[in-house]
């Protein structure tokens, strides 16, 4: 009977949720999912100078904006020290590893010899075989595995293949320091070992670390998780991914108003993908993940790709969904907290009816603000230099006839209005661009709006009427 799988995540809080990590629990969310098993949520926070509790909770948020959950509440790797020590002196004790009584120097020395012969650094095993007993006075032991001395160790993995590592290349390293804090070789191993981790999906910038993981399971006779190590994203230009690039953290992506199912779709298919598909639902992409499609080769980042599926996906969400995800993330967009300040019920109401205008030309939530302002300007409002160069005399005298027509329409609506407008341009000789222009930069101050029908139904006849007024010139 094949056992349930659990996959687990596990940052480093030394800061925010950066994109790699956050394509990596994707991956291991995903796959969790796929198969009907389980993700678990680690916080590697043995690094106490770097570690804050700081950069736990924007994890832990950044994981959550994502909609990613996991099982259980996270677990803190320092919390589970103990254990690790326990661990490690059972291994000393079944003849698997030993106490390295080596000094600083002595290692320092080592280190340089290697250089000296044009040899990558390696302990030398000086302490592998000798007695405790000869140990020097005063000096606290580390722990080292004794790795084996031939032969090769093989990782097998879902992604890369069979790897093959060389066992004299990986020497015995250290699994539990002279302090009694365990290195974060062995204390991965012991965690994921007793959190029964079946599935260890990472970076392949982990697939030495998986070789030297595995000396120490065999060494415990513990099963091996399957490894699956997934190539590292790119920026656009093939080199490694940086600041201008897109190595941001998450919450960089919602300050830049992305949706979250958008970046789960983007991310995923960053080494991943179904056959042609580009667009996909969360449901689809659970349906159709497995770990063994990713590629081999690294992904590359690109932010023009990003963007269009966002606005894909905004234009395919319910006005009203979309409203609801819109003002959720206007605290965290630059100026969203002064649109949100001129709210209340009637006016959501409106932003619900004017969103199927506002989506069809943003492909961000910064673009859906940018566009939305219009419908809640302080009047007179304030006119864009090509509205403002719009507006000349002609146009305004051309708003006044207008004005009158509009103010007579019975019931208030896009159809009436743009029956009134069309009826107006024909009478006038005039093309429907050059009513319809100058009435959009009344209305909303600039040359660009949602349908300029749909704009008079939406802020509706009072307002409408009064905008137009502000601009005429009789």
């Amino acid at each position: 009977m094949s056992k349930t799988v659990i996959t687990r995540f596990a940052p480093s809080p030394t800061g925010f949720l950066h994109i790699g990590g956050a394509r990596t629990a994707l991956f291991n969310w995903l796959y969790a999912k796929h198969t009907g098993g389980k993700m678990l949520l680690r916080i590697e926070d043995t690094d106490r100078q770097r570690s804050t509790p700081e950069a736990t909770a924007a994890i832990i948020d950044g994981l959550k904006w994502l909609e990613l959950d996991w099982e259980g509440e996270p677990i803190s790797q320092f919390a589970r020290a103990d254990r690790h020590r326990e661990v490690a002196e059972e291994l000393v004790r079944r003849g698997k590893a030993y106490y390295c009584y080596a000094t600083p120097e002595e290692l320092e020395q080592m280190r340089e010899e290697a250089r000296a012969a044009g040899k990558p650094p390696r302990y030398d095993g000086r302490w592998r075989d000798r007695d405790p007993s000869e140990a020097p006075a005063g000096v606290k032991p580390a722990i080292r595995i004794k790795a084996p001395l031939d032969g090769e160790t093989v990782v097998h993995d879902l992604v890369q293949g069979d790897v093959r590592f060389p066992n004299k290349d990986l020497d015995d390293f250290i699994i539990l320091r002279s302090d009694g804090t365990p290195t974060y070789m062995h204390a991965v191993v012991v965690d994921d070992h007793d959190m029964g981790v079946t599935h260890v999906i990472r970076g392949d910038d982990h697939l030495t670390n998986a070789a030297r993981q595995t000396i120490i399971y065999e060494a415990m006779g513990w099963d091996v998780p399957v490894w699956a190590h997934v190539p590292l994203i790119h920026g656009s230009d093939g080199a490694k991914l940086s600041k201008r690039h897109g190595a941001l953290g998450v919450d960089a992506y919602r300050a830049m108003g992305y949706l979250p199912s958008a970046l789960r779709n983007y991310l995923v298919r960053l080494g991943w993908s179904h056959g042609d598909d580009e667009v996909m639902t969360t449901e689809q992409m659970i349906e159709w993940f497995d770990v063994k499609d990713i590629n081999r080769s690294a992904a590359r980042f690109d932010f023009q790709k990003l963007e269009a599926l966002n606005g894909i996906h905004m234009r395919q969400m319910d006005d009203r969904e979309l409203t609801k995800v819109f003002l959720d993330t206007l605290p965290y967009i630059e100026g969203g907290n002064a649109f949100l300040a001129k709210l209340n019920d009637t006016r959501r109401e409106q932003l619900v009816q004017a969103m199927p205008g506002l989506k069809e030309r943003a492909k961000t939530l910064v673009e859906l603000l940018d566009g939305a302002q219009f419908l809640f300007a302080d009047r007179p409002l304030t006119l864009d230099e090509k509205a403002a160069a719009l507006l000349d005399d002609e146009a305004r005298k051309m708003l006044g006839e207008l004005l009158v027509e509009l103010e007579a329409i019975a019931e208030w609506s896009a159809e009436s209005t743009e029956a009134v407008v069309r009826d107006f341009a024909e009478r006038t000789g005039r093309k429907l661009g050059k009513v319809a222009q100058p009435l959009r930069a009344a209305l909303c101050g600039r040359t660009t709006s949602p349908g300029i029908f749909d704009v008079l139904a939406v802020l509706g006849r009072e307002e409408s009427l009064a905008r137009i007024r502000d601009q005429e010139m009789v």
